[in-house]
């Protein structure tokens, strides 16, 4: 018989399906302990982090292709002095510590502005080796870390001078919140900066004090520990098919007190793109970020629930089981053993007949035949009555009452018990993290549009002496080809013609009003936002640098794993980005959005205030909304990013054994929808078109040759009939041919639906 037909296959592999389901329950619903610090905190924290390297590469690789554009503008026009070079620098761009221009050849310092940039570092055998323009870091006496970017300013006839521009390695725009601390760690586990850790010269208590030596402490731990794991490869880092970050990032615990855990993410610096080098990501830099988190002792898990839904599982599932031999398995054999016996000429023992269903009809044919193949005429052997009752039910009712047993234990478990929306308990780490997170992001937002500004604002000014078309496209060309921000580029004159472009089609070829801002959203109502940043060109009577932005390119800002849905929207409510799919200008799907979008908005004391909320609609909610907040002309723009995800998503304890519950009582459908199907389509099918087949021929159909479909016990029976009928035919062409066309032994057919 076949090794995936018959009935004895499906109820196997339905017993080990369901011992399986058994053990998987008792050892993931079962196992208690301690879970006062879930694991959602400490991948919140790993995301935190995440953010900080994110934003420290941006900030670094967009100050050292800042320096090379400039110095290549400069260097592409007429010379000037450094004196020049540093003063439209720093008016266009606000972001280093200090500057300074050298004169290579004598070491000569040209020019100096703001803080006293450590030249003594730099030597001209370093810049004349290969990659002597790449950044460098230097420690200061008095410890601080600074990074030194290069760049060259040369003009035919002129000697050459170095650009050199300092910075420290302090965050962006990253918001802590209160109980954080943020560290840039280099390659030896060295803490190059710190953020958030409070100063032990400060007014402080002395328990203050002392947490503040051990955060510190820790921070130094954790420090070094990130050093030895920044080194591996990020996939070796992650579960297959996690995705995320494309650097190396995790979480770490560290030690108790008072109540609170340590609890750290760490983040190397990495590219957008798994597998680029940025000038950043060459330098070996790693984000920790630490914070004490606050422990629930009493919140733990019992292993009972899982115990008893295993046995009772071991209960129903034994029970099905049962039903499925005693009923179906055991009479199908018998009725194979019957039927053989009959094509062996045993016909002396009556038909042992099953009790129930189409077993029983194939039983009831098999004795008619029996009595036939004895001599007796087919209206002797009577039609049989129906059965009445219980033995009506046939194998299909019998496999509907085992689904019934399997769906009894499997549909609690999908739909009712340990559903966590009622009694789940977010811990308020994850509200605050989200609401920081919202903050940091929004920031990040705003000074890249800053950036852009700033960016068309500094080729205006280098543009400004440039007095063909060709020469314009050029610049511009470079331009856009450095900052993937922009989609077209183009210069206009006062009176809207546009003169030069690269890149789309303008959408926005007019000059500015005289009293509009920088950056201005335009196309309300339209299918599609357009951010237009205009910069006027100095000398050139009116004419304009306009620059339209991606929308693309703030989606992939918004883009941050953890957050849930991001959207970008403006003063009116309307949505501009987001890193999912929304259009354009519509509003938020929630009026609690709408809300916490206006509480964000309101001052507190002389800046507007990021807002976290913890909320419920369709489950537990939690959200955040941050404005723009700080200088530049985005901060006009009056926008706002908006972030909401459900609690459920999060590896918050209570959701984690209602997922688990829930997919335990999947896997029991599954595993009964299967097995059962299976013999439903294997056996019960093929035996109820055998019951009408054995049935016509008890009734005296001799010409329908009966052909088994399966090589299982169905079909052997199917075989036996088959050699049945054919040992009839034999037996009434051997009877004389009087009796045999005597009335009462006329041909019958008898066809049963």
């Amino acid at each position: 018989m076949s090794l995936l037909g018959g009935i004895r296959p499906p109820i196997a592999v339905l017993s080990a399906l369901l011992l399986s389901l058994a053990a998987v329950t008792a050892l993931v619903l079962g196992p208690g302990g301690d879970t006062g610090l879930p694991k959602a905190v400490q991948t919140s924290q790993q995301h935190f982090a995440e953010d900080g390297a994110i934003a420290l590469r941006a900030s670094i690789d967009e100050s050292m292709t800042d320096l090379d554009r400039s110095a290549a503008l400069f260097s592409a026009g007429a010379p000037v002095s450094g004196d020049t070079v540093l003063d439209k620098l720093g008016n266009t761009y606000q972001k280093w510590m200090g500057t300074a221009v050298i004169e290579i050849r004598s070491g000569k310092l040209v020019a100096a502005r703001g803080e006293t940039v450590p030249l003594t570092f730099l030597s001209r055998s370093t810049l004349s080796d290969e990659g002597g323009l790449a950044p460098r870091m230097v420690r200061l006496e008095n410890g601080e870390v600074r990074l030194l970017s290069l760049a060259l300013l040369s003009w035919p006839g002129k000697p050459q001078l170095l650009l050199v521009a300092s910075n420290s390695l302090k965050f962006p725009g990253i918001s802590l919140g209160r109980f954080r601390s943020v560290a840039v760690v280099d390659r030896s586990g060295a803490i190059l900066s710190s953020d958030g850790i409070p100063d032990p010269d400060r007014d402080l208590t002395d328990l203050q004090r002392r947490e503040a030596a051990a955060s510190k402490e820790q921070l130094k731990s954790f420090a070094k520990t990130v050093a030895a794991k920044a080194g591996s490869h990020p996939l070796s880092t992650k579960e297959p098919g996690s995705g995320g970050y494309p650097g190396v990032s995790g979480s770490l615990l560290g030690g108790s007190s008072l109540g609170n855990r340590s609890v750290a993410g760490y983040a190397t610096l990495a590219a957008a793109q798994p597998g680029e080098t940025t000038t950043a990501t060459s330098l070996g830099l790693s984000v920790v970020a630490l914070v004490n988190v606050a422990e629930d002792p009493t919140r733990s898990t019992s292993p009972a629930f899982g115990l008893l839904a295993a046995g009772a599982l071991l209960l129903i599932g034994g029970i099905a089981v049962a039903v499925l031999l005693g009923t179906v398995q055991r009479p199908l054999i018998r009725l194979f053993l019957e039927s053989r016996r009959l094509t062996r000429g045993d016909l002396m023992r009556p038909v042992n007949v099953p009790g129930y269903g189409e077993a029983r009809r194939i039983g009831t044919a098999l004795e008619r035949l029996r009595g036939q193949l004895l001599g007796e005429p087919a209206e002797q052997t009577g039609t049989p009555a129906r059965p009445r009752g219980l033995r009506r039910i046939g194998t299909r009712g019998l496999l509907s009452v085992c689904a019934v047993l399997l769906l009894a234990w499997s549909a609690p478990l999908l739909l009712l018990l340990n559903r966590a929306d009622g009694t789940v308990v977010v811990p308020q780490q994850l509200v605050n993290d989200q609401r920081e997170r919202t903050h940091t992001l929004s920031d990040r937002v705003r000074r890249a549009v800053n950036e852009g500004e700033a960016d068309l604002q500094s080729v205006a000014t280098l543009i400004g002496d440039r007095t063909t078309p060709a020469d314009m496209t050029k610049v511009l060309n470079r331009t856009l080809e450095q900052n993937p921000r922009y989609q077209s580029l183009y210069v206009v004159d006062a009176s809207g013609g546009v003169v030069a472009r690269v890149g789309d089609e303008p959408r926005e070829a007019r000059p500015k009003p005289a009293t509009a801002d920088p950056v201005r959203l335009l196309g309300q109502g339209g299918k599609k936002p357009i951010v237009v940043g205009t910069a006027e060109i100095p000398g050139r009577d009116g004419s304009a640098l306009v620059g339209e932005f991606r929308i693309d390119f703030l989606n992939s800002v918004l883009k941050r794993p953890g957050l849930g849905v991001v959207r970008l929207v403006d003063d009116k409510g309307g949505v501009i980005a987001g890193n999912t799919g929304y259009l354009a200008f519509q509003s938020l799907p929630d009026d609690r959005l709408k809300d916490l979008v206006s509480a964000s908005g309101q001052k507190a004391g002389k800046f507007a205030h990021a807002a976290g909320v913890l909320y419920r609609k369709d489950g537990v909610q939690i959200a955040a909304a941050a404005p723009f907040v700080g200088g530049g002309p985005a901060k006009k723009l009056g926008w706002t990013v908006v972030s909401w995800q459900p609690a459920d998503r999060l590896e918050i304890p209570e959701y984690d054994v209602q997922h688990r519950t829930v997919l335990a009582g999947l896997l029991g459908a599954a595993a009964a929808a299967a097995c059962l199907g299976w013999m439903h389509i294997v056996v019960a099918r093929s035996l109820r078109a055998l019951a009408g087949q054995a049935e016509a021929l008890a009734d005296g159909d001799r010409k329908t040759v009966l052909f088994p479909r399966n090589h299982d016990e169905v079909g052997a029976v199917t075989r036996s009939l088959e050699l049945v009928r054919q040992q009839l035919q034999e037996q009434r062409r051997q009877q004389p041919s009087g009796r045999r066309n005597a009335p009462g032994t006329a041909h019958q057919q008898h066809v049963r639906n």
